[in-house]
C-alpha cells in the first residue's frame, strides 16, 4: 500500500514539472516573439544591408550609413578589377520605399525558423541614383577601354584530305547593354561584386569544339572532300578531288555548309574551253587530195554547262567516287582525230561537188547547186551535222514555195534535197540562179543519200 502512494506522488511530481517547463518555455517564447515584433528576423539581409536583429526604426540610418562607403566591384574574366562608387551616382536612400512590406512577411511568432534559414530580401526602389552620371561612369569602366578581340565560332581548316577543328575564340568584348543591365540591378540590390563572366557580359562565339553543329559541319565538308569524280574526254581524262572542291566550300556564321555554284560553273567552263570542239579548225583530206584546214561550223563536242553543273552539284552532295562523261548538249561521232570519222558529207563550194561516204565508202557522188553569194544567200562553210531527214516537205522562204521528196537539213533551214525544176547542176551556175543558202541535189543523187544517211552525220562544207 505504501508503494502505491509512493507511485502516484511520483507521478504528481513529474506532472507538475513537465507543466512548468512547458509554461516557461511557452513564456520564453512569447518573449521573443514581443522581441521581433519591432525587430528583424536572425539571417536578414535587406538589398546587401545585414539587419539582423535590428529594430525597424533603426533600419533608415543603416541603409544611409551603406550607401556612403558603397562600391561595386567589377571583375573582368581575366582577375582585373575596376570599381563604381555610390557617390560618383549621386545614390541615395529613397525613403518613399515599401520596406515595411517585410514587416508583415516576418510573423514575429514565426522567429524559430530564422535560426535555419537565411531571409534574402530585394526591395524594388530602395536605393535611387542619377541615371546620366550611372552611363558616364560605366562608359569609363576599362572593361570598354581597352583593345577588344572580337569572339570567334570554330573554324575548320583542310590538310591531306580531311577538315580538323579550330577551337573557338572567347575574345573579351563586352555586351554594352546587358553590362549595364546588370550594374544597374547590382546596385539596386546593393551587391558589392559583379562578375562579368558570371554574369554573361560577354559577346561568346555561337559554337564551339563541342557544339553538336560543329561535328556535323565537320563530318559533312569531310563528305563533300571525299567526292572524286575523273571526267573522261575520249583518252584524256580529268580528275577532281577534295584538293579541288575544298576551294567551293565556305562555313557560314550558322555552321552552315555552302557550295559555291559558281566556282562549279567557272570549272565546268573550263572543261568546255578544254574539251568542247564545236568550230574549232580541223584538218580535212578532200575527195580531191588536197588537206585543207576547216575552220566553224556547229559539228563536235559540247558539254551542257548548266545540266554538268547541276550533276556536279548532286555529285558532290552525295559525296561520289565516279568515272563518267560530262553532259553533253551535242557529240560528235568520235573522240579521235577530226572527229569527222568515216561517214560523212563532202561539200565543195567551189567545185559544186558533193560526196558521201558511210564507213569510209564512198556511196554516191554528184553534182550540186549551192546558194548564189551575189545575192547573200552563200551556203555556210564548217563542219555542221545532219539534224534530221524528212521524205516530202514543203520548203518556204521569201517568194519561193516548193515541194521536195528528201529533206536532209543540217543549219538552220539549210539542207541538202532534190530539185527537181533543175535541169543542169555544178558549173556556176550558184553565181547566177543558186538557191537562197540550200544545196540542190539530183534527184537521184539526193534519194541516194536520204537512203544511207543518219542523224548526226557530219556534213563538211568548204570552198578551196
Amino acid at each position: 500500500m505504501k508503494s502505491i502512494k509512493i507511485m502516484v506522488f511520483s507521478k504528481k511530481k513529474i506532472t507538475r514539472n513537465m507543466i512548468i517547463v512547458t509554461a516557461s518555455f511557452l513564456l520564453i517564447y512569447l518573449l521573443i516573439s514581443l522581441f521581433f515584433s519591432n525587430h528583424y528576423f536572425l539571417h536578414t539581409v535587406i538589398n546587401g544591408v545585414n539587419v539582423s536583429l535590428k529594430a525597424y526604426d533603426e533600419t533608415e540610418q543603416l541603409f544611409k550609413r551603406y550607401i556612403k562607403d558603397y562600391k561595386l566591384q567589377v571583375i573582368e574574366k581575366n582577375g582585373e578589377t575596376d570599381e563604381l562608387t555610390g557617390k560618383a551616382i549621386d545614390m541615395r536612400y529613397n525613403e518613399k520605399n515599401n520596406i515595411s512590406q517585410i514587416h508583415h512577411t516576418q510573423k514575429s511568432t514565426r522567429w524559430i525558423g530564422s535560426l535555419f534559414k537565411n531571409q534574402n530580401y530585394d526591395i524594388t526602389g530602395l536605393y535611387i541614383y542619377d541615371k546620366e552620371k550611372l552611363e558616364k561612369e560605366v562608359k569609363e569602366l576599362k572593361c570598354l577601354n581597352k583593345k577588344i578581340t572580337e569572339p570567334k565560332n570554330v573554324r575548320f581548316t583542310y590538310s591531306d584530305g580531311f577538315y580538323t577543328v579550330i577551337e573557338e575564340v572567347y575574345g573579351n568584348k563586352i555586351n554594352q547593354e546587358k553590362l549595364y543591365e546588370v550594374i544597374t540591378k547590382s546596385i539596386l540590390k546593393g551587391d558589392k561584386k559583379l562578375d562579368l563572366n558570371e554574369k554573361q557580359c560577354y559577346e561568346n562565339p555561337k559554337y564551339t569544339v563541342n557544339s553538336v553543329k560543329t561535328r556535323k559541319t565537320r563530318n559533312l565538308l569531310n563528305k563533300y572532300v571525299s567526292t572524286k569524280i575523273t571526267y573522261k574526254f575520249g583518252n584524256n581524262y580529268e580528275k577532281l578531288d577534295g584538293n579541288i572542291i575544298k576551294d567551293w566550300l565556305s562555313v557560314n556564321e550558322d555552321l552552315d555548309v555552302i557550295i559555291s555554284e559558281s566556282a562549279i560553273e567557272s570549272y565546268i567552263k573550263k572543261l568546255s574551253k578544254k574539251y568542247d570542239t564545236v568550230g574549232v579548225p580541223r584538218e580535212f583530206k578532200t575527195s580531191v587530195g588536197k588537206i585543207i584546214e576547216i575552220k566553224g561550223g556547229l559539228y563536235g563536242w559540247k558539254i551542257d554547262q548548266n545540266m554538268e553543273t547541276k550533276a556536279l552539284m548532286d555529285n558532290i552532295i552525295q559525296g561520289k567516287i565516279v568515272v563518267k562523261e560530262p553532259v553533253y548538249k551535242q557529240k560528235a561521232l568520235s573522240r579521235e582525230g577530226n572527229e569527222i570519222g568515216n561517214t560523212y558529207v563532202e561539200l565543195n563550194i567551189t567545185r559544186q561537188h558533193l560526196w558521201f561516204y558511210k564507213d569510209g565508202k564512198l556511196i554516191t557522188q554528184g553534182s550540186v547547186v549551192t546558194g548564189n553569194p551575189g545575192r547573200g544567200n552563200a551556203t555556210v562553210v564548217g563542219v555542221y551535222m545532219l539534224n534530221y531527214k524528212q521524205k516530202g516537205a514543203t520548203l518556204k522562204g521569201p517568194g519561193y514555195k516548193v515541194e521536195v521528196k528528201y529533206w536532209m537539213p543540217f543549219y538552220g533551214n539549210m539542207g541538202i534535197h532534190d530539185a527537181s525544176w533543175r535541169y543542169s547542176f555544178g558549173g556556176e551556175i550558184y553565181k547566177r540562179r543558186g538557191t537562197h543558202g540550200c544545196v540542190n541535189a539530183p534527184l537521184h543523187l539526193a534519194k541516194k543519200i536520204f537512203e544511207q544517211i543518219e542523224e548526226g552525220i557530219p556534213v563538211i562544207s568548204y570552198e578551196e
